[in-house]
């Protein structure tokens, strides 16, 4: 591994950047050339021609890859960690490997830098214009470190230092991978604290009986904690599930070149920048077995997206219930009350809306809209590549940011400051037939069925009717509608 370069400690300074060795000045900026032909850099643009060409080409999205920051640090890790790899096979010398390691770290320490990684996420290409971004912000920061201009690249040159042993075909997806294990950490910490969040309304609200509902009709009792209870098991389950799939990232094709075939490599290359990656990000990253394979196959964005589009529905779900819930004030089931957040509209006086939870469906269905176009980018790639996977990427990493907001907001926002409405919970669970479920242990279905169609057809309780037609004594009924007997399975069961 390189020593820290001697002039590590500098921050190279804004705006400083100067014409290719031996090129023309251009007015306010520097001339670098092509395949194509001359392009002039703007001042300050630490990027060189082939972002340029790239900044024309794809005014997509408007999106940026500096707008992903896992994404950029992930490609800088994968640049370090070659740099690294080629100066122990031999390959890079000391000086320029010290330089490329200290601008990945001056890279890496700051954000700053992410606006220097400008061409539009969407593009074509599989990620070359990424990967060439990346290469010659990396080039022209170490540059300046070396004490040289920026665009002197017959010193330190993008693509023959600083991608070395490298192609965009095994640098793009393995940044790719290293950047969904980034962005996934906090996406985990907002699962956890919503999962908590929930864990304590359920112990909150443990003793309050309440009406069961299925197909949106009274149905046998439970108790709200239980129904909390469930929302917080949904959400422990989804960690579980984000873990366990995105534990398949951990194996990337770094070492595979343009196709998995290693062309341009040492045979030592592969293992040797794969234990600098493990060195560098402390995750225990490894290579495919098949490199091959590993190049054309996005798998584990197919289904690491299915992960990210069940978590997005069951979170739809619990929001959406959340607002059935709280429906009212005065005429929906109102057994809980969500925190007022906003003036719910510009017309009625009074109105508090569930705008949280409604927030949160619409993240979830832009999410399983993603998924449906990774599928479609999976079922496009050909042969030896899948050149798609920038759109992946962009779906992906998106994902994954509207989620984690969504999540935080939903629990700060909404779910810490639930309140429960105890006396409409009883009197909606004084009233509900359903309850004579409990009792067809004991009466008979068919004598519960006749209980349950005169209570309805002359609204009365279905206790009052049990005890009026000397069915139970009161002690009997009262024992068999305890609120543990109703809510836990084999207690109070016993005919008698």
């Amino acid at each position: 591994m390189p020593p820290p370069a001697t002039a590590s400690t500098n921050r190279v300074p804004a705006g400083q950047a100067g014409p290719a060795v031996g090129e023309a000045r251009a007015s306010g900026g520097r001339i670098e050339r092509d395949l194509l032909g001359n392009v002039t850099i703007p001042a300050g643009a630490l990027w060189g021609v082939h972002t340029k060409r790239a900044l024309e080409n794809f005014p997509i999205s408007g999106t940026s890859i500096g707008t992903f920051g896992e994404l950029v640090q992930a490609l800088v890790t994968v640049k370090q960690a070659s740099a690294r790899a080629n100066f122990v096979l031999g390959y890079l010398d000391r000086t320029r490997a010290d330089a490329i390691d200290a601008a990945c770290r001056q890279i890496l320490a700051d954000p700053a830098y992410r606006d220097q990684f400008v061409v539009d996420a969407m593009q074509g290409g599989a990620g070359t214009s990424t990967n060439m971004n990346a290469n010659e912000v990396i080039a022209n920061v170490a540059l300046v470190l070396m004490g040289k201009e920026s665009g002197a690249y017959a010193v330190l040159h993008p693509n023959d230092h600083v991608n070395m042993a490298q192609s965009t075909n095994d640098v793009y997806p393995t940044a790719l991978r290293l950047g969904m294990l980034q962005a996934v950490d906090p996406l985990l910490v907002a699962l956890e604290g919503l999962r908590d969040a929930l864990d304590e309304k359920a112990r909150a609200f443990a003793g309050i009986l309440k009406v069961g509902r299925t197909q949106l009709r009274d149905a046998v009792p439970m108790t709200l904690g239980q129904e909390f209870g469930a929302f917080r098991a949904a959400i422990a389950a989804e960690i579980l599930n984000v873990k366990e799939h995105a534990a398949a990232f951990e194996q990337v094709n770094l070492g595979g070149t343009a196709i998995g075939t290693g062309l341009n490599t040492d045979p030592r290359y592969a293992p040797t920048v794969m234990a600098e990656l493990r060195r560098l990000t402390g995750r225990p990253m490894v290579g495919s077995p098949d490199l091959i394979e590993a190049t054309s196959d996005v798998g584990a964005f197919v289904l690491f997206s299915g992960v990210l589009k069940r978590l997005a529905l069951k979170l739809s779900k619990m929001s959406s219930d959340l607002r059935l819930l709280s429906s009212g004030p005065r005429t929906g089931l109102g057994e809980i009350v969500l925190p007022a957040v906003q003036a719910g509209s510009s017309i009625m006086p009074g109105k508090v809306n569930p705008v949280i939870p409604e927030a949160v469906n619409q993240v979830a269905y832009l999410v399983a809209g993603h998924d449906m176009t990774i599928t479609m980018c999976a079922d496009g790639g050909q042969l030896q590549l899948n050149p798609f996977e920038p759109m992946i990427g962009y779906c992906l990493f998106t994902s994954i940011r509207i989620l984690r907001a969504a999540i935080e907001t939903l629990t700060t926002r909404c779910v810490s400051g639930i309140m429960a409405d105890r006396e409409r919970c009883q009197y909606l669970s004084d009233i509900n037939i359903g309850i004579v479920t409990a009792l067809v242990p004991v009466l008979g279905y068919d004598t519960c069925s006749a209980i349950a169609r005169r209570a309805l057809a002359e609204n009365r309780k279905v206790t009052d009717l049990i005890v009026e037609e000397k069915l139970l004594s009161p002690q009997r009924l009262a024992q068999l509608l305890r609120p543990d007997a109703l809510t836990t399975p084999n207690v109070g069961r016993q005919a008698g």
